[in-house]
């Protein structure tokens, strides 16, 4: 069976809830977050993924993906790999998109990237190599991470630009595989927050 890569978006935080940009500034997960990291865990444990036996696991060392990671219940599996971070934002670190636009109308990060952070083409690099560690070997993986590295790697698992991340929405605390179709590349999951309906 072709590998598939799993990835979990991290909990809820201060800066999520209220759109803020968050890249490298290492916010902790809010209390919602971390009751949706231990309702993730569960599911993972539970049939059918049964606590995914044999997969390789790796984390954003970030606090609130790493947070997610031990509350899920794999940090003992997990290792750190900054591949993984949030894309740098530069001077829109912080910044809500309303803030943004004051500035700069009509901007757009899948297109425009951000001043002074990581260009188009750096994230694409980036996770290009998840993308070729996922698919090197004969077993799945699982990453925590964060929304927008998430949806770029979505996109490049496609063969896509990374720019298609704009049309793909993930939801803190959510759940997605990038698996195999008739032999191409496919989305078989995506933002499946179905474990937090009990926190409803």
């Amino acid at each position: 069976m072709a590998p598939r890569i799993l990835l979990a978006r991290h909990g809820q935080t201060e800066w999520s809830l209220s759109g803020k940009h968050t890249g490298r500034t290492d916010i902790p997960l809010l209390e919602e977050g971390r009751r949706g990291a231990g309702l993730l865990g569960e599911r993972l444990h539970r049939a059918p993924w049964n606590g995914l036996p044999g997969v390789e696991v790796r984390s954003s060392p970030l606090v609130r993906a790493r947070e997610t990671c031990d509350i899920a219940g794999f940090g003992d599996r997990a290792q750190n790999w900054d591949a993984l971070m949030e894309w740098d934002y530069g001077a829109y670190e912080g910044l809500t998109p309303d803030r943004i636009h004051a500035q700069q109308p009509g901007w757009m990060i899948w297109r425009d990237g951000a001043p002074d952070g990581e260009t188009l083409a750096d994230v694409t690099a980036r996770v290009d190599g998840v993308i070729e560690w996922a698919r090197s070997a004969d077993r799945d993986v699982l990453v925590f991470a964060h929304g927008h590295v998430l949806r770029s790697i979505g996109a490049r698992w496609l063969g896509l630009g990374i720019g298609f991340g704009a049309h793909i929405r993930l939801e803190p605390t959510s759940l997605s595989v990038l698996g195999w179709a008739y032999g191409e590349p496919a989305v078989e999951r995506w933002n499946d927050t179905g474990h937090l309906d009990a926190q409803a």
